[in-house]
């Protein structure tokens, strides 16, 4: 009888769910499988030896556990993250502190935990439970927002994240995570007053900062971080810094309006490093054309879309402090992959959302996009309510 009446309860919840949404992220993830195993299977077999599966198969793992994740956080009103995100917030500092004091560097960074066949990366799971700490510390601290203690705590808590992830070196996560931070910030419902004098603050920090720089002749960045900063006509510098982007352009080029066909990229032959990772849309475009290109473009912008309407439509500013957190941490995801691909800023190694392979991150999108198909089944569950009123 239990059974019957927990099936009947996760019916009528799964009924509220966002399915516009649902249906496109399902379409994306499926679409970034498919090119995975498309873009890997080379690289695979040619660099690693392993099976040309190798890396299908672990994203398939990836999106497995992710389907888990989904059935489980789908059941559990958003007060409940909040709750737990305060112990997963102390959780993440610590393997920061850890990953800093033990971890082993890969890709010459020290960001992540090696479990054999898997790893885990500390920082990439901080950017969703910073969003889900901030959003639930400000709604239960609403009455204090006026105290500069207060509303400036979660900014100290994420600065000294930002400091340890700046630390490993992982430049491009810290600026998506300070990115995120930023928004959430001006986002909640601190006085205009604080938010006013804060945004001052930082201005006038960073132009000091940047004065001391530009006069002392001295850098916080290390040699390699300041040879990315060297992008522009990446194919005039092919046998150094431009080798990765001006291998995007060709294979954007040869891919034209329609593409060479699935399967057939050739700048997966050992001329882009990983292209199942950070370049994964020049394989993309390059296989299935500029068009194909353009529709992933679309959906993008339809995600982003539909989660800012869920948290226009929240009741609560925990709901929508979430999802205008989740909505910047995709697109800053997308920007920055993509303006790095095209030349326009420095490679900084960010996946792109549902497309890129990776373990931590894929997790970490899904769960952040349960968290807002729940904020939309609470919305609607009240609307319901209102309505039988």
């Amino acid at each position: 009888m239990a059974k019957k009446q927990n099936t009947k309860k996760e019916k009528r919840i799964l009924r509220y769910l966002d399915m516009p949404l649902l249906f496109v992220t399902v379409l994306l993830f499926v679409i970034g499988l498919v090119m995975v195993f498309s873009a890997s299977n080379v690289t695979a077999y040619m660099s690693y030896a392993v099976s040309p599966y190798n890396y299908f198969v672990k994203q398939g793992i990836f999106l497995v556990i992710g389907v888990i994740l989904f059935f489980v956080m789908i059941r559990f009103n958003t007060k409940v993250y909040g709750m737990f995100s305060w112990l997963l917030l102390i959780g993440i500092i610590a393997s920061l502190v850890v990953l800093l004091v033990y971890g082993q560097a890969t890709n010459q960074a020290v960001s992540w935990f090696d479990f054999g066949p898997f790893s885990f990366q500390p920082s990439e799971f901080g950017k969703v439970i910073i969003i889900v700490w901030m959003a639930r510390f400000y709604e239960m601290n609403q009455e204090k927002l006026d105290r500069y203690t207060v509303s400036l705590f979660p900014v100290g808590v994420a600065v000294a994240m930002a400091i340890l992830i700046i630390i490993q070196p992982d430049l491009g996560t810290a600026i998506i995570f300070s990115v995120i931070v930023f928004f959430l910030f001006f986002s909640s419902p601190i006085t205009k007053e604080i938010k006013a004098k804060v945004f001052l603050g930082c201005s006038a920090f960073l132009v000091i900062l940047l004065l001391i720089i530009t006069t002392s002749g001295k850098t916080v960045l290390l040699e390699r971080q300041l040879s990315r900063f060297d992008y522009r006509n990446p194919c005039s510098k092919l046998l150094s810094t431009g080798s990765q982007v001006c291998n995007g352009y060709i294979a954007i080029n040869n891919g034209g309006l329609t593409g060479v066909g699935l399967g057939n990229s050739t700048q997966k032959y050992l001329y882009l490093p990983e292209p199942y990772t950070d370049f994964i849309f020049a394989i993309i475009v390059e296989e299935m054309g500029s068009l194909f290109g353009i529709l992933i473009l679309l959906l993008y912008m339809f995600v982003l879309f539909r989660i800012l309407m869920v948290g226009r439509r929240s009741y609560t500013n925990r709901g929508a402090m979430m999802c205008y957190g989740i909505a910047i941490y995709i697109f800053c995801h997308i920007a920055v992959n993509l303006l790095g691909l095209f030349g326009l800023m420095p490679l900084t190694g960010v996946p792109l959302p549902f497309m890129s392979y990776g373990g931590s991150f894929t997790i970490c999108l899904v769960a952040s996009l349960t968290i807002v198909q729940r904020v939309s089944i609470e919305n609607k569950m009240r609307d319901s309510l209102k309505k039988s009123r």
